[in-house]
């Protein structure tokens, strides 16, 4: 494979910071941010003939042409060496919204140590979406006009480069991204559509070139994309068919088992009733994390997206009334975490009850809130003060991502936890108690108690 050409860090630019960079100030905290392009040819993939992608997950690939390329990507490092804890997370941009999404404020990343890669893989992160283009390319037509990438198709190929260029075995001598640190191990991570795009990877691309030591697909809903889509984007502003949601939603396919690398599927609730025909028992080399009361996006996600989209001068969607209202953040950090213990020292996660269902078709089993049984028991879930679910509030694109959360009444909440105080103290040990099961760090019990206090607060 193509070894890329490598060049940074970038500065400049008429607005003179790289696009999505951390909002907070990672400097202080003890890391450094740089941008670097990097390029050549890559190769794109098709099925072997006389295969197929199917449901097994056991697909054969093989070349099928190069093309010139350009792109960038955003590495996080720790400013000093002896923080490091030898893994580089390297992530594929998501770019449903028509630029790139990925996630650089996460605490665990800079708490624990890690190098973090957020690698801009797909045509849409340069080009951006109709009919708003905010794509690299015209976000900042002076730093990043030069980036091309012709179609989807070599975006596994870029994931791969981006890797090696980072990676244990990377060149050194030259430009190096992660400034000389002795990188041990490298975790693949993709969300959402890129989840999609990663499980083909693990599918058909790293049987034949892997640098990756682990994989960590996350709000993944269980089916991977095609190898080839030519000149064809995903652009859920303008959706190309009329089939429902929640069908174009539905999983299809199985990961691969025979890679001997460690995959974590961390899913909401939304994806776990995706998933719920193409789950995988958990292995030695699988975990499968479904977690109950939750949805694809929260208020509390899109919110602190919102902080980066004013910074970035984007155009954005309101953030919709009535949406989830338990964020998969902590779960997302605790996935890094075990991981991080899982290739160290062998430790592996724990394993999860999954979310109950019944019926056919299968539907989730709810408790007498309307909140879902089984899975991960954030305290949201286990001592509420609202019903959040993965039910949407419409049934368009954006109502099914989002589910919905309503708040409980002032009588409802006293009618199922007395008052405040007692309330509270039911949150903090629910709180506690997912800290023992490993599901949360326990950074994370403070913030969710004082959250649901001013729920409490604001309820009517």
């Amino acid at each position: 494979m193509s070894v890329p050409e490598i060049s940074g860090p970038i500065t400049g630019g008429k607005r003179g910071w790289p696009f999505g960079a951390a909002y907070q100030d990672v400097a202080s905290i003890g890391y450094v941010e740089n941008e670097y392009f990097f390029g050549g040819q890559a190769t794109r993939y098709q099925a072997k003939p006389g295969t197929e992608l199917g449901r097994d997950g056991f697909w054969e690939a093989e070349s099928a042409g190069t093309d010139a390329f350009k792109s960038r990507m955003l590495v996080y490092t720790p400013a000093d060496p002896a923080r490091f804890n030898g893994t580089v997370i390297v992530t594929w941009n998501n770019v449903t919204a028509g630029h790139d999404l990925f996630g650089a404020d996460s605490e665990e990343v800079f708490e624990g140590g890690f190098a973090l890669v957020c690698v801009t893989t797909q045509k849409a992160g340069i080009d951006g979406l109709a009919p708003i283009h905010q794509g690299l390319a015209n976000w900042d037509p002076e730093r990043y006009g030069s980036l091309r990438m012709s179609s989807d198709d070599y975006s596994f190929d870029v994931f791969s480069q981006a890797a090696k260029a980072v990676g244990p075995k990377r060149d050194t001598t030259a430009i190096d991204p992660m400034l000389g640190l002795s990188v041990k191990r490298l975790v693949a991570q993709g969300a959402s559509q890129s989840a999609g795009r990663l499980g083909t990877y693990v599918n058909a691309i790293a049987p034949i070139d892997n640098p990756f030591d682990a994989f960590i697909l996350t709000i993944y809903f269980g089916r991977g994309t095609p190898l080839e889509v030519g000149e064809t984007v995903v652009n859920i502003n303008q959706p190309a068919d009329s089939v429902p949601v929640q069908r174009r939603l539905q999983g299809s396919n199985l990961l691969r088992t025979d890679l001997a690398v460690p995959i974590l599927v961390v899913n909401s609730e939304l994806e776990a009733i995706a998933c719920h025909g193409v789950r995988q028992p958990n292995t030695d080399t699988m975990r499968f994390w479904e977690t109950a009361g939750t949805c694809h996006v929260s208020q509390q996600g899109r919110a602190a997206r919102q902080r980066l989209i004013e910074r970035d001068e984007l155009v954005a969607r309101d953030i919709e009334p009535n949406i989830n209202a338990i964020p998969m953040n902590p779960i997302y950090d605790s996935s890094y975490f075990h991981m991080q213990r899982w290739l160290n020292d062998g430790t592996p996660p724990p394993i999860f009850e999954a979310i109950a269902f019944t019926g056919d078709p299968a539907e989730v089993v709810r408790d007498g809130e309307g909140i879902a049984v089984g899975g991960i028991r954030l305290p949201q879930a286990d001592v509420p003060v609202a019903k959040n679910s993965a039910i949407p509030v419409t049934d368009d694109i954006f109502g099914v991502l989002g589910g919905s959360s309503y708040a409980f009444t002032v009588a409802q909440n006293v009618a199922l936890h007395g008052d405040r105080a007692t309330f509270l103290a039911r949150f903090r040990a629910a709180a506690d108690a997912a800290v023992t099961a490993d599901a949360i760090r326990p950074r994370e019990v403070e913030k969710l108690v004082t959250e649901a206090g001013e729920m409490w607060d604001k309820a009517t």
